[in-house]
């Protein structure tokens, strides 16, 4: 604090010089400017977060105590109001650019010339550069709204006394005591269900990628919960008060106190960086607060270093205001005799919460914590583990170490926990929380607070591991069945869940040690099996698994899965529908537990079409390969069944126009619909589009006939791109007659399934892009994102040939963004290469698209000059975005 103020008010005649209003205004706008700079060399200076928040705390009551003083009253009487700090500047907690909340108090109310006071000296504050909230309210008012209103009251509970003789301030405390007004036990209920929806509001994680630091689960907020209820019971926000009342141990007293300080830290380096009250951990700043902070890129990146320390930190957090809150609970709505139940010689049931029966338990009979997460997950009405012994199992998480591990009764504890009915992911995640989950298995506490640092995984590795098991526990629930019904039939029949749970548990475990983390997560998942006595057979099961659990989101996604060959191949690499049916319920799981954007009906129906195909496949059996002539009979038949009778013979005719391979990737509803639009096409329509919803996948397909031009596809994907719309699947089939058909699949936007009227018009829209194509490239900016700029993708362009030689497969990957399959289409054309199908994918911020191309005489394009020169031109048209860089601090603060 002395270098804000000897900086700011080295001279007691500062103030003084000013010449009318005009040149006051100057002068505390310099002083503000002065001060803030103090601010950020004592940051720099390695200042402790407390010291800063005080600092300028103070730095804030001068100025306006200097203010109150110099500004002209016109009249007013000052000495009948007093100005109080509410809120964080209230506790003297102001962060460098927080809001400074204020409250003017009056005895009764204010006169027009107090009025026009506040009003000038608010106008005052504004303009000097600070950002002011104020309320004007009278004792009485002040007691009226902090009755009704939780907000109120809690910022009254806050009040600091700024400016006057204090006797209002005195007054307004008794009149908010417990006796007038929120009694404990009621404000203890309300602030615990804020604390609730808050959560909620957060998807009720704290593991998100650009985290709020004041709201979200664990955070800022959770501990001034934690204060607030903590004044309104002992009568003292002193969070130290705590460990004094016996309500925290002096660890987690310490830990509580250094949580909080790591998050001050970074929220005063996110209000230093961006000039501003930003409370949200942003992408745009995480690289240079963790260059701030002293992280190193090594092995592991800087970022994910801090990023981790913050995950872990606010677990921590998360788990201490759980245990307050229950005591508080106990303490404020259920003092008095207690509802116990004894469970067994160890444990019993206080008012429905797990409590073991003495603070020796764990210590004599270690296998007692595992016990007591079994009795859990088997005891629907245990709401939980209570206080005390969640803070026990803490203190002995020490106890499980190598001895433990193989102790049988702990791994067969551990294996009916994971064979349970019902429980498993409740009870995971709080063997998570509580630190024993990641010391019995190693490998999972290793990544217990590991963040990857993109778009795609959006949870902590060892979040996604538990999300993915949730997912499949909620697909053996009957009431489920709705949401995902192909999952839900296979996982409610299916045999020896255990070994599915236990590949989801493993299959991520080995991420950020370097290597492929399927082959080391196998391993690891094997050495498990073998030590909890599972069967060999079944061992491998799961350990196949982890190394497979990619396999079924590759080939669905980036392969041609209407290529029999193709549908071959995966069939060999499974070998059985047992494996099949468990790789198809983990690979959804898995998708669905990266990220609540990422899964969408279009990969449903992927791995759906892809599961189904292979099922037929195995039963066929190995080596048996497709009837072609059969398959192709079949499909017309159905096609033929869906068309008016009145077009069979046109349909005959037309369909002798395309080759087998147009029948052989399309389904009979969708060949029936393009022969209805090609038999109803009068002369002069063509380009011949049209648009309709596909409700299996959620998506919307364009169906596109034209005479074959080399410039088509540029054409049509231009018109895609001008009406903003995102393709992830294309075909193009040429017909003996000269003429093109192209199948787009589209995703819908953010407005959602686009109805009838909606479709036409886009057809219409595309056609006329496809008739008038324009010279030059799409109007609308290509705008890229924010949190794309800070993830950097070089693009790579590779070939490959295809399955059955007949095609070239280029695969691009590259940063998605708008525009992108067009200046692939733009490539294709400066060689004359044609577009056979195209899987569009994306990852996050990375698209991994794959392209199947011949030369303009429909053979695979094997010249390794010209390889090299579609590459560069997409390389060119598709550069790699660079982070906007950040300006900041530095820091003396070592990690």
């Amino acid at each position: 604090m002395r270098i804000v103020r000897e900086t700011v008010f080295s001279s007691d005649s500062l103030f003084e010089s000013a010449q009318g209003k005009s040149g006051l205004l100057e002068l505390f706008k310099d002083a503000l400017k002065r001060g803030r700079a103090a601010l950020g060399e004592s940051y720099a200076a390695g200042a402790g977060a407390e010291e800063i928040l005080q600092a300028h705390s103070w730095l804030v009551d001068s100025l306006l105590q200097r203010a109150w003083d110099d500004l002209p009253t016109t009249g007013a009487d000052k000495g009948s109001m007093e100005l109080i700090a509410v809120g964080g500047y209230g506790r003297a907690e102001l962060h460098p650019y927080s809001d400074i909340d204020l409250l003017f108090l009056l005895n009764g109310q204010a006169t027009g010339e107090q009025g026009a006071f506040i009003g000038a000296f608010i106008r005052f504050l504004w303009d000097m550069g600070l950002e002011v909230g104020h309320s004007t309210r009278t004792l009485k008012e002040c007691a009226q709204q902090g009755a009704s209103d939780i907000t109120i009251v809690t910022n009254l509970m806050e009040a600091r006394l700024l400016i006057g003789d204090g006797r209002l301030v005195e007054r307004l405390k008794k009149k908010i005591q417990t006796n007038k007004m929120w009694p404990a036990r009621k404000f203890f209920a309300a602030k615990l269900r804020e604390q609730i929806v808050r959560h909620a509001r957060y998807g009720d994680t704290a593991y998100n990628l650009e985290p709020h630091l004041k709201e979200g689960p664990g955070g800022l907020r959770d501990i001034q919960t934690i204060q607030w209820v903590a004044q309104r019971y002992f009568g003292t926000p002193d969070l130290r008060e705590l460990k004094t009342e016996d309500f925290l141990t002096e660890g987690e007293m310490n830990a509580l106190l250094k949580g909080r300080d790591f998050l001050w830290q970074l929220r005063n380096a996110l209000h230093f960086l961006t000039g501003r009250c930003e409370d949200r951990l942003l992408f745009d700043y995480q690289h240079e607060i963790a260059r701030q902070f002293r992280y190193k890129d090594s092995a592991q990146l800087a970022v994910e270093k801090l990023m981790k320390r913050f995950y872990r930190t606010i677990k921590e957090l998360r788990v201490l205001n759980e245990i307050l809150l229950q005591h508080f609970e106990e303490a404020i709505l259920h003092p008095g005799k207690k509802n116990t139940v004894r469970i067994n010689r160890r444990f019993r049931a206080v008012d429905g919460m797990l409590e073991a029966v003495g603070p020796q338990v764990f210590s004599r009979q270690p296998f007692a914590l595992m016990e007591a997460f079994l009795l859990l997950s088997q005891d629907s009405r245990l709401r939980g583990i209570r206080g005390n012994t969640v803070r026990l199992i803490r203190a002995s998480a020490h106890l499980v170490d190598a001895d433990f591990r193989r102790d049988i009764r702990c791994r067969s504890l551990f294996m009916e926990i994971i064979k349970a009915a019902s429980g498993q992911t409740r009870t995971l995640r709080q063997m998570n929380a509580y630190g024993i989950l990641g010391a019995y298995i190693p490998a999972f506490g290793r990544v217990v607070g590991q963040m990857q640092h993109d778009l795609f995984h959006v949870y902590t590795v060892d979040a996604h591991l538990l999300f993915v098991l949730r997912n499949l526990r909620r697909m053996n629930i009957p009431e489920h069945n709705a949401e995902l019904p192909l999952c839900s039939e296979l996982m409610q029949g299916l045999f020896k869940k255990h070994r599915l749970y236990l590949a989801a548990l493993f299959h991520d475990i080995a991420k950020g040690r370097g290597g492929d983390h399927s082959t080391l997560g196998e391993r690891d998942a094997l050495r498990f099996c073998k030590s909890h006595d599972l069967s060999d057979y079944d061992g491998h099961f799961v350990a196949w698994l982890v190394r497979t659990h990619l396999l079924m989101s590759w080939v669905a996604q980036r392969e041609d899965i209407s290529d029999p060959e193709v549908i071959n191949r995966f069939a060999n690499q499974v070998g059985e529908q047992e494996r099949l049916d468990n790789l198809y319920l983990l690979t959804v799981a898995d998708i669905r537990g990266t990220s609540p954007k990422v899964w969408n009906d279009w990969k449903g129906k992927l791995l759906g079409d892809l599961y189904n195909e292979t099922t037929r496949a195995l039963r066929r059996g190995k080596g048996t390969p497709i009837q072609v002539e059969e398959k192709l009979r079949d499909l017309k038949v159905e096609a033929l069944q869906l068309l008016d009778p009145t077009q069979s013979d046109a349909a005959g005719d037309l369909w002798s126009l395309f080759d087998q391979d147009y029948f052989l990737r399309n389904s009979p509803d969708v060949i029936a619909w393009h022969a209805a639009q090609l038999l109803e096409q009068r002369a002069g329509e063509l380009p011949l589009i049209d648009a309709r919803k596909d409700n299996d996948s959620g998506t919307v397909r364009f169906f596109v006939c034209a005479p074959d031009s080399e410039k088509l596809l540029c054409d049509v994907t231009a018109g895609f791109d001008r009406l903003n719309m995102n393709i992830v699947d294309a075909r193009v089939h040429r017909m003996r007659s000269n003429l093109v058909i192209m199948v787009f699949v589209v995703l819908p936007g953010a407005q959602g399934t686009p109805s009838a009227a909606d479709l036409e018009a886009a057809a219409k829209r595309l056609r006329q892009e496809v008739l008038e194509p324009r010279t030059k490239p799409p109007g609308h900016p290509v705008h890229i994102p924010r949190t794309l700029k800070y993830f950097p993708i070089e693009t790579a362009v590779r070939f490959s040939n295809s399955e059955n030689a007949d095609t070239t497969i280029m695969e691009v990957t590259a940063q998605d963004r708008p525009g992108l399959l067009l200046q692939v289409a733009n490539a294709l054309l400066a060689f004359k290469i044609r577009l056979v199908t195209a899987k569009v994918s994306t990852f996050g911020e990375r698209a991994e698209d794959v392209f199947f191309i011949t030369d303009r005489d429909g053979q695979p394009v094997t010249d390794a000059v010209q390889h090299t020169c579609i590459s560069e031109m997409i390389r060119t048209a598709l550069p790699a975005s660079n982070p906007p860089p950040s300006a900041g601090l530095n820091r003396n603060q070592h990690s």
